[in-house]
């Protein structure tokens, strides 16, 4: 599909060369706009509705992060791209789908730009369908570590998993259950079910998503009401799940 893009970025010769690489090796990318500042790039997004955004962090009189919180319900996806890598875990996490460092790689761009399209064409396939999961069951048990002992609980029973520093909070339709496990254990230990790490806070049970809200980061709504962020960076995983 094609992507309409915008480039976000305060140096006239990086704007110039990430324009020159998206012609000549990104095909389906069309530039409609550029900027050089925080509000001229807002006025930009909200005259084009662009796909893509490739937004540089530092600018004059603010950072790509003020600009993201001044369009709360957007429906682009970011790329960022930077000579600072201090910002990547929050840019990753929140708000951007993709993190390129300058000097621009040119292959690292063009698999930037794949996953943003592929997110893309996947929202678009979904749209105004009843999401339906593939072919996957929760079903097994699984062992929660106590302290005098451990708990069987089965897989199916399993909302969402929380991560809370070294510890995972285990959410059941209407109980809660903490365990002295990093949610990395819990992302390994169901892997061979249908379980998503959406966040890095968020592992879910895909076959209780019964809707999937674009926007910012994105979101999804589970069948008990519970409504969960996605990041940008992890929404590929959980569309793929969706037929």
């Amino acid at each position: 599909m094609q992507l309409k893009a915008i480039i976000v970025e305060d140096e006239m010769n990086s704007r110039e060369i990430l324009r020159n690489y998206l012609a000549k090796y990104c095909d389906g990318v069309e530039v409609l706009d550029e900027a050089a500042n925080i509000e001229d790039g807002l006025k930009a997004i909200q005259k084009h509705g662009p796909d893509l955004v490739f937004l540089d962090v530092e600018m004059p009189f603010g950072n790509a992060f003020d600009l993201l919180e001044r369009v709360p319900d957007r429906n682009f996806e970011t790329i960022f791209v930077t000579a600072y890598n201090q910002y990547a875990m929050d840019a990753l996490n929140q708000h951007a789908a993709y993190y390129l460092m300058k000097p621009i790689n040119i292959d690292e761009l063009i698999k930037a730009v794949d996953y943003v399209r592929s997110i893309k064409e996947k929202e678009n396939a979904l749209e105004g369908q009843v999401l339906k999961a593939k072919p996957l069951k929760a079903e097994g048990k699984i062992t929660l570590p106590q302290q005098d002992g451990f708990q069987v609980l089965e897989v199916g029973d399993i909302f969402f998993c929380k991560a809370d520093d070294n510890y995972t909070e285990i959410y059941l339709d209407k109980k809660k259950i903490v365990v002295s496990k990093t949610l990395k254990y819990f992302e390994d230990a169901l892997q061979s079910y249908p379980f998503a790490r959406i966040h890095k806070s968020y592992l879910v049970n895909v076959t209780e998503v019964v809707k999937y809200k674009k926007g910012k980061g994105g979101s999804v709504v589970l069948s008990n009401g519970k409504e969960l962020s996605v990041s940008a960076s992890k929404k590929a995983e959980l569309l793929s799940y969706f037929q």
